[in-house]
């Protein structure tokens, strides 16, 4: 009889050894279980360009997208006008960090003159991208710029040489902007921009 219970015993203590075993493993496995990724969808384009409007972009950039396809959609174009509205579009989305998800997202970069593209990129994720916080799953805490008010102040035409080449129909655009928040202050709040044509479109070159 005491033998009959003191199996009972063992076998209790091995199924609530096991039990926590196996809790203790859907557990781990649930903790290590990567979370999902959303992908960005493009809701909208300018084919002829290669303009992309991305589903995570803001309200403010999206109203300045439909505005530049206006644009383009024109015959002729009315350059001048283009050269001021991705002005426009790549000071908000260069220097609002706060919908990008890492460092690595660099805004602006569909405007930006593709032999310069490289250096672009690692350049601004060495200064102004360099302290971004990843918000990959949506859990970021960091306070980060927004763009508001951009103001063209000023437009010439005229030649610009660049490498090898002038561009003799090349555009140089000052313009001024603020924040939406009083802490930034502080940052960039004016630039002067050089775009220069790139086959059928107009591509930023310098940025001082």
């Amino acid at each position: 009889m005491k033998l009959k219970k003191k199996v009972r015993r063992i076998l209790i203590i091995i199924l609530i050894v096991l039990a926590c075993f196996v809790g203790f493993l859907v557990f781990r496995g649930q903790k290590e279980k990567p979370k999902e990724v959303k992908e960005v969808k493009v809701i909208n384009e300018v084919e002829k360009y290669g303009y992309k409007l991305k589903e995570n972009k803001p309200e403010a950039y999206k109203k300045m997208f439909e505005e530049l396809k206006a644009i383009l959609n024109k015959t002729p174009v009315e350059e001048e006008e283009y050269a001021k509205k991705i002005a426009e579009m790549f000071i908000y989305d260069f220097y609002s960090l706060n919908d990008k998800d890492a460092k690595t997202d660099i805004g602006g970069v569909d405007f930006v003159y593709s032999q310069i593209l490289e250096n672009f990129l690692q350049n601004a994720q060495d200064t102004y991208y360099k302290y971004i916080e990843s918000n990959v799953y949506n859990n970021r805490k960091q306070s980060l710029p927004v763009v508001k008010d951009i103001t063209i102040d000023n437009v010439e035409k005229g030649p610009f040489a660049y490498g090898d080449t002038t561009d003799e129909n090349a555009y140089v655009i000052s313009a001024s902007w603020d924040y939406t928040d009083s802490q930034f202050s502080s940052y960039q709040k004016s630039a002067k921009l050089i775009f220069i044509h790139e086959e059928n479109k107009l591509s930023l070159v310098e940025l001082q």
